[in-house]
C-alpha cells in the first residue's frame, strides 16, 4: 500500500488549520497507509472527536518529534513571551520527518510550505516562510530569526513547480503564495458542513454567538466592544464566546473571562464539546469574527452553515465567504456596531447557501490531488 506521511506542526492551537490536518488524515486513510507527523500535546483523536470529523484515530499511526507532548509543552508555556513559533515548529518537524522520508511515497504538508525531499502536496493557509518578500505583512519585518528558518525549511520556486502540488485555503491566500513564489496554487476551500439541527429563525435569540480558540488574534475584548455598542443602542442582545483555550493563550484568556465578568449579557466557554458548539450556532441568529486578514475564516463558514448571518472585517479570505457583501463587512468596531444593529432594526434573515463548504468537496479535492502526486 502507498505509505503517505502528512506533516502539520501542531495540533495544539485548535484552530481551523487543526481540522484540515485531521480532515486530510481521515480522507486518505481510505487508500493508503498514513502516518501523522506532529509536535503536538493534543492527541488527534481527542481534537477529532471535538471537531466532529470522522477519523479513525487508532489506524492513524503518529511520530511524535522529539519526544512531542514533553517538547509541545515548553513551547506552549513560552508562548506568551516568545510568541507561538509556528515556523520554528516546522523547522523541527521537517527535521524528523526527513530521517524517515525514504519510508514513504509522498508528504502531505497540511503546515504550510515545506521543504521536502520527496513528490508531495502541500496545503497553505498563510505563506510562513519568505514573508519579509512582502511589502504589507505581518511577517514583513519578522527579522533574523524569520529568515534563518526561512532558509532553512522553506522550499524555492523550482521546487514548488517540479515535485509539489500546492492548494490554499481561500483566493486571498492564494494571491499572497503567488506574491512570495511566482506561482499559482489551486483553491480548496477547508471542510464546513451544514450544521442540523437549528430552530427555526423566529424561535432564535437575539444573540451573538463568536467560535473559535481564545487567542489575541481573535479579537475577542473587540467582541465584547462591539456587543456593548449595540446593546447601548437599546438593543436587548448577549454575547457567547466559545472555543479552545491552549495553555500558550492562558493570559489572555483571563483578560476575556474578567472583561466577560463585568457584564451580565457576556458568557464565556472555554473546550466545550462539540454539540455545545452546534447548541449555540443551531439557537442564536448572529455569528461574529472579529480577527483582519483573517486567511479563510472557518468560524464564519459554521456561520453560514448553521443558517445565521455572519458579520466579519472587510479582510482576508472571510470577504469571499461573505460574498463581498458590504453589510457584513466592517474596518472598525464602531462598522460593526453598525452592521449589527442594522441587520437587528431590519429584521434581516440568512441568505447565503449553508452547502457550499462541504467535507465531501474538501476530501475529493485532497485525494484528486495526491492520486496525481501518486500516479
Amino acid at each position: 500500500m502507498t505509505r503517505v506521511a502528512v506533516l502539520h506542526n501542531t495540533l495544539d492551537f485548535q484552530g481551523g488549520a487543526d481540522v484540515v490536518c485531521l480532515s486530510v488524515c481521515a480522507a486518505l486513510q481510505r487508500e493508503y497507509d498514513v502516518s501523522l507527523f506532529t509536535l503536538s500535546e493534543t492527541e488527534p483523536g481527542v481534537l477529532a472527536e471535538r471537531f466532529d470529523i470522522d477519523l479513525d484515530a487508532d489506524a492513524l499511526t503518529v511520530r511524535p518529534a522529539f519526544g512531542s507532548e514533553r517538547v509541545g509543552r515548553l513551547l506552549s508555556t513560552v508562548a506568551p513571551f516568545v510568541g507561538p513559533q509556528l515556523p520554528f515548529r516546522s523547522v523541527l518537524l521537517r527535521a524528523v520527518f526527513e530521517r524517515r522520508a525514504d519510508r514513504y511515497d509522498l508528504a502531505v504538508s497540511t503546515a504550510n510550505e515545506l521543504s521536502v525531499s520527496l513528490p508531495s502536496v502541500q496545503y497553505v493557509h498563510y505563506p510562513q516562510y519568505n514573508r519579509h518578500r512582502l511589502r504589507d505583512d505581518e511577517g514583513a519585518t519578522g527579522g533574523l530569526l524569520h529568515r534563518i528558518w526561512s532558509g532553512i525549511a522553506a522550499p524555492t520556486r523550482t521546487e514548488l513547480e517540479r515535485s509539489t502540488s500546492v492548494l490554499a485555503n481561500s483566493e486571498w491566500t492564494a494571491g499572497v503564495v503567488d506574491a512570495v513564489y511566482g506561482i499559482e496554487p489551486a483553491v480548496v476551500h477547508p471542510p464546513v458542513d451544514p450544521i442540523e439541527g437549528g430552530i427555526p429563525w423566529d424561535s432564535r435569540e437575539r444573540g451573538v454567538v463568536v467560535v473559535g480558540r481564545l487567542a489575541p488574534d481573535k479579537r475577542l475584548l473587540d467582541a465584547i466592544e462591539i456587543v456593548d455598542g449595540v446593546c447601548a443602542r437599546g438593543h436587548d442582545l448577549h454575547l457567547h464566546i466559545v472555543g479552545g483555550a491552549p495553555r500558550a493563550y492562558r493570559d489572555y484568556v483571563e483578560r476575556v473571562e474578567s472583561a466577560a465578568a463585568d457584564r451580565s449579557y457576556v458568557f464565556v466557554e472555554r473546550d466545550v464539546p462539540r454539540a455545545r458548539i452546534e447548541e449555540l450556532l443551531g439557537t442564536h441568529r448572529y455569528g461574529l469574527n472579529c480577527k483582519p486578514e483573517e486567511h479563510f475564516g472557518m468560524s464564519v463558514a459554521e456561520y453560514v452553515a448553521a443558517g445565521m448571518i455572519a458579520f466579519a472585517p472587510d479582510s482576508g479570505g472571510q470577504r469571499e465567504i461573505l460574498a463581498g457583501r458590504d453589510d457584513r463587512l466592517f474596518d472598525s468596531v464602531p462598522a460593526a456596531v453598525d452592521c449589527i444593529a442594522t441587520a437587528v432594526e431590519n429584521g434581516d434573515r440568512p441568505a447565503l447557501d449553508p452547502d457550499r463548504f462541504s467535507s465531501d468537496r474538501f476530501e475529493d479535492a485532497i485525494r484528486q490531488a495526491v492520486r496525481r502526486r501518486v500516479h
